[in-house]
């Protein structure tokens, strides 16, 4: 069922109204008795992952990893 409301009841209760539309009521804003717009939930679209998009822009030095020794000597250091 469909709930139209004037501008100005609109803007005094535009949570309420978001709240009923989020909950699948139709909620129609109207002008002097005259339909102007719907107030209708966004839909949540996800984009599909697609399996090596990234590949080719990134790149890992080749001296990347370190060895255990390499990594205890780094946190171990004196300052």
């Amino acid at each position: 069922m469909s709930q139209v409301v004037n501008m100005h009841q609109a803007k005094t209760s535009l949570s309420r109204l978001v709240e009923r539309a989020l909950a699948g009521e139709e909620v129609v804003i109207a002008r002097n008795g005259e339909p102007l717009v719907k107030l209708v939930p966004v839909p949540k679209t996800r984009k599909r992952r697609v399996p090596g998009r990234g590949k080719g822009s990134i790149w890992i030095s080749p001296d990347f990893e370190f060895t255990d020794e390499e990594i205890t000597e780094l946190f171990e250091a004196p300052r």
